[in-house]
Parts: structure tokens; sequence; C-alpha cells
């Protein structure tokens, strides 16, 4: 997935999903908790791969990590105006409020308050890191 967007989240906790991540992501989807403070957003088959992986591994060591992972994922469907609804749990523990930007991650789509978007997206895009990265993979 790539791209970002940006859209609001009405006073019911609904967010729009823009039609071409409904596209890839297909009829239903699963959102988690993401890495940092932002929801994480997987099609069904990426939902299986995170499952079939944590699986293989032993429950000793992924016990903690699956309680949460599962416990604060919803499974969406978008209704007709391709809004889903995102709990609150999940909006207080990614900070969102209002507006949001919604970003393509290769596999998944992440859901972040847009100012603290915008913030990490200039230190990216300034980053020296960043740079060196690219040069790195030859981009």
């Amino acid at each position: 997935m790539t791209g970002q967007y940006h859209h609001s989240i009405d006073a019911k906790g609904r967010l729009f999903i823009p039609a071409r991540l409904r596209e890839e992501l297909g009829e239903t989807f699963y959102v988690a908790i993401g890495m940092g403070k932002c929801l994480a957003i997987y099609s069904d088959e990426s939902w299986a791969g995170i499952t079939a992986q944590l699986d293989s591994l032993p429950y000793s060591k992924t016990r903690d990590t699956m309680r949460m992972l599962y416990a604060n994922a919803v499974k969406c469907e978008p209704d007709a105006q391709g809004r889903i609804l995102l709990p609150a749990k999940l909006r207080d523990f990614a900070n969102l409020s209002k507006n949001v930007a919604i970003i393509g991650v290769s596999k998944r789509a992440e859901i972040w308050d847009e100012d603290t978007w915008v913030e990490m997206e200039n230190a990216a895009l300034n980053s020296e890191a960043m740079l060196s990265a690219m040069e790195e993979l030859g981009l």
C-alpha cells in the first residue's frame, strides 16, 4: 500500500477509508494497535500471516503481545459510504481526535494523528539517516 490520505473522524468515531485502500484491503479488514502511537490496518491475508507467525512461536514469548494485539483489534467492514467505526479505546491509544493521516506502508496502512504525522514526515524527509538509508538501498 502506498500514498497518504487526510481525513477527519466524525462525531460518532467513524473514519472514511479511501477507495484505493479499500480495494487493496478487501471487503473486510482488521484495525489494531500499531508500532508507535498509530493504528495499523491489515487485510484479511496480512492478518492471517500475522496470526500464523505468532502461532508458530512459543506462547511464553508471545503471550503479552498476543493478548494486547487481539484484545484491541477490530474486524471492520466499511459502510456504504466507505466509513469504519474506530472504537474509543483505539482512538485514545493513538491520540486520534479529529484530523488523521492514513498512510500506506507496504502490506499495511497506518492511521496517525495528522499533526503527529506531519511532524514525523518533516523530520524524516530532512534527516541524514533517511538519505543514507536510501543511498544504501540504491534508491
